[in-house]
């Protein structure tokens, strides 16, 4: 087992590593920017570095400065968290070159799955259901238009490279699609460097279905069951749930053995998400494999009882799962809501100093956050500054369970989207589990009282 992890991220996802770290008995090392030396990941790692200005590209995203502080404190290890490094195959590559342990998938598996277009071929050879699509990036304007004539309108322009909406144009006939194409391309070279683009077949409000998977270095893969993210806004998640409320136990049998051999058939290790888009007819079509930990891991971790982060740390020291899939068992349902500095309202950030912080606990609930009184919310970063997740016997238990804290939450100094959560729980098509990727447009473009936490809404 590991002696010392260095963290290669900040804030709630931080800790949630060093929680884990504690409980396993490993040292910690936080990585800070000057605007986080007062962050709690700072004060509760058991050694910390500086390692740049507040600007991601000149700390977080920087990795030789990450290598460094790694090497000088003697960290066998490095967690990457989500987002900043965490799919970087290249700093896997360096980890493998200094001897220090990524913890995550192998470095040619994250660049696989990081091309989008890519991934598509490998996962069709392996059987999993994709959508018609092309077989690799768009090499001409003739070419796009002659493929989506082919696969039938309307259509989806998509970065090889990247996500969270980025780099990506529904398409409805063909005279939008040239405009579409270049305009892609213009996105997806200034978000990830790479301007490919590949087109596919676009399903009208689809479900966001994804399946967690862990696996081992000994060929032993399973998976935790499913999670529902189809609650979201411009491709950005808000709240997420498990299991699923369209999914029977059938269709998580049949889906979780398709994610398993695709799994295996990329010789996938460690933590890792499998994402389907679901028609409303029930048919599923591969997405894209998120090669990390995900945001929504709690609600998975919540149902199944398995700590995912232990599992990724265990994994990366060269242990054998400790089960099997005959093992994994789901009980209750449980709810995330991911709380963010913005107004709930125009979604504009709302950065600054929050001055009262209180999330009450109770039963069947988990924070997680880089949140506290007297703390300054950066306006460098991500606005999420908590995750509250809830558990239930069942969904109707987990969203009354999820009102009630999101009734009594405190916080007061900045804007937040509990307000917008809270109607979003009242929601009668949310209450009977009618939603898809399109909830949300449709939600913000009807009248909605605001019978839903009126006093809160004024002190949130």
């Amino acid at each position: 087992m590991f002696k010392k992890i260095l963290i290669a991220n900040r804030g709630e996802v931080a800790m949630r590593v060093i929680f884990a770290c504690r409980e396993l008995g490993i040292k910690t090392v936080a990585i800070y920017s000057e605007a986080d030396e007062n962050s709690l990941h700072v004060r509760f790692a058991d050694e910390d570095v500086c390692i740049g200005p507040a600007r991601s590209a000149d700390s977080y995203l920087n990795v030789p400065a990450v290598i460094s502080a790694a090497e000088i404190t003697g960290a066998d290890a490095i967690h990457p968290g989500y987002g900043f490094l965490s799919e970087s195959a290249y700093l896997a590559e360096v980890c493998e070159a200094c001897h220090i342990r990524f913890i995550g998938p192998d470095p040619q598996v994250i660049r696989l799955m990081g091309d989008k277009a890519r991934a598509r071929r490998v996962m069709k050879k392996a059987g999993v259901p994709i959508l018609p699509g092309s077989d690799g990036p768009l090499d001409s304007e003739e070419r796009a238009l002659k493929l989506a004539k082919d696969i039938g309108y309307p259509i989806i322009v998509k970065a090889t490279a990247g996500g969270g909406g980025r780099g990506m144009r529904v398409v409805r006939n063909p005279s939008e699609l040239p405009n579409a194409v270049k305009t892609a391309q213009r996105e997806a070279e200034a978000a990830f460097g790479v301007p490919d683009v590949y087109i596919e077949k676009y399903v009208e409000s689809p479900r966001h279905i994804e399946f967690q998977i862990l696996g081992d270095q000994f060929g032993n893969v399973l998976h935790l069951g499913e999670r529902e993210c189809s609650i979201q806004r411009r491709h950005q998640k808000l709240l997420e749930e498990s299991p699923s409320p369209a999914l029977t136990e059938k269709m998580r049998r049949k889906m979780g053995g398709i994610v398993i051999d695709a799994a295996k058939a990329v010789q996938y290790t460690n933590a890792g998400t499998f994402e389907f888009l679901m028609d409303p007819a029930g048919h599923f079509y591969f997405m894209e494999a998120n090669t990390r930990l995900q945001v929504e891991h709690p609600v998975t971790e919540m149902v199944t009882g398995i700590d995912i982060v232990k599992e990724q740390i265990r994994i990366a020291a060269g242990e054998k799962l400790s089960f099997k899939q005959g093992d994994v068992t789901f009980t209750g349902h449980s709810i995330e809501c991911r709380v963010n500095a913005e107004d709930p309202e125009t979604f504009t950030p709302s950065p600054g100093v929050i001055h009262v912080f209180s999330v009450p606990g109770g039963p069947g609930v988990r924070v997680e956050t880089l949140a506290h009184s007297d703390c300054t919310i950066s306006p460098y970063y991500d606005s999420m500054i908590a995750k509250i997740i809830v558990h239930g016997r069942d969904r109707a238990e987990a969203i009354a369970r999820m009102r009630r804290v999101l009734e009594m939450t405190v916080i007061e100094g900045i804007k937040t989207s509990i307000p917008l959560h809270l109607k979003i729980l009242d929601d009668p098509d949310f209450q009977a589990g009618r939603v898809s990727t399109s909830f949300m447009e449709r939600f913000l473009a009807r009248p909605r009282s605001n019978s839903s936490g009126g006093r809160l809404a004024e002190a949130v």
